[in-house]
């Protein structure tokens, strides 16, 4: 038998790749992809695919009895940035999303869930260098609360429910084949896009504004391995601290200098700026890489040759 996925917000930023990667493992007819709204790419035109409305416990019900799910990736969210423009919806999307997939799992109707949180957990009073797996969180964005409070759901539900869900604490991702989700660490995907185009990029961080950051190809990886992982070998059940590398704005730049020599920054921070400021510069994830293997394959540097190359292809 066949494992079947169901992916919920399967054309946003991370969705899109998961979906295609997913599919090259599974088998394309084994993966249906859902989201809001039926676009024109290539996520709606590669395979199956469902309009959903990640808040209607009862469609994405339907969807599982039809196509006989077994396993879900709810990547349907509100990002930092954009939350903070609509805290409502951004709670709403965020946590009820979150409840439907888990109630499903309790009663029995899929196996496991994958439901991703992120470094927008810790704020401003979490230690800042090698953050730790367990340490003061207090999130100052919408983002963040709604992402700590999913973890203690996760964390729940498996606990007194048996419910096999498992997630990992994305840093800022950066990919060249989907644009940014509204993420306060969206400039580092701009960036590329700018320094091609224009040669020139106004970044809306200050210019040392350190944050844990990672390969999307890192991110996927991270993500079915931890899918694919045996059940004893998930130790934590709330969220994994993930890490690859961390930089600044200006380090980012300097690197692009390499292959575009005449490629300037600017800085102009924005409301952005506070949210970063509130967010670690590095992450310890040992337990991640001792539990269930993770390990990153890009560092800055490797990312920055791939990024131009493929971006040089498309623009």
């Amino acid at each position: 038998m066949s494992t079947k996925i169901l992916i919920i917000g399967a054309c946003g930023q991370i969705g899109t790749e998961l979906t295609h990667s997913l599919r090259k493992i599974y088998g394309t007819d084994n993966v249906i992809a859902s989201d809001i709204r039926k676009l024109n790419n290539d996520v709606v035109n590669s395979g199956p695919f469902e309009v959903i409305n990640a808040l209607d416990f009862n469609q994405i019900e339907h969807l599982v009895e039809v196509h006989k799910i077994d396993e879900i990736y709810l990547m349907a969210a509100l990002l930092s940035a954009t939350a903070e423009k609509n805290p409502a919806f951004a709670w709403d999307l965020n946590m009820n999303s979150l409840f439907h997939v888990l109630n499903l799992a309790k009663a029995g109707k899929i196996k496991k869930l994958f439901w991703p949180s992120s470094i927008a957990v810790f704020g401003p009073t979490t230690p800042k260098e090698n953050t730790p797996q367990y340490t003061i969180m207090e999130p100052s964005t919408v983002y963040g609360i709604s992402k700590q409070s999913g973890e203690r759901w996760c964390e729940y539900y498996h606990n007194i429910f048996g419910v096999d869900v498992r997630s990992i604490r994305y840093p800022g991702l950066i990919s060249y084949s989907s644009p940014p989700g509204g993420g306060t660490t969206d400039y580092a995907v701009d960036i590329f896009h700018k320094a091609l185009s224009d040669k020139t990029y106004e970044c809306f961080l200050s210019s040392e504004t350190k944050m844990p950051m990672m390969y999307m190809d890192d991110a996927i990886a991270a993500t079915i391995n931890i899918m694919q992982a045996p059940l004893e070998e998930i130790k934590i059940h709330s969220s994994y601290n993930l890490a690859a590398m961390s930089f600044t704005p200006t380090e980012i730049a300097a690197e692009i200098k390499k292959h575009i020599p005449e490629f300037t920054i600017t800085y102009e921070p924005d409301f952005r700026q506070k949210i970063a400021d509130s967010w670690p510069a590095s992450i310890d994830d040992h337990q991640a890489r001792e539990d269930w293997g993770w390990n990153h394959k890009y560092d800055l540097e490797t990312m920055t040759k791939d990024m131009l190359e493929n971006l040089s292809k498309s623009e």
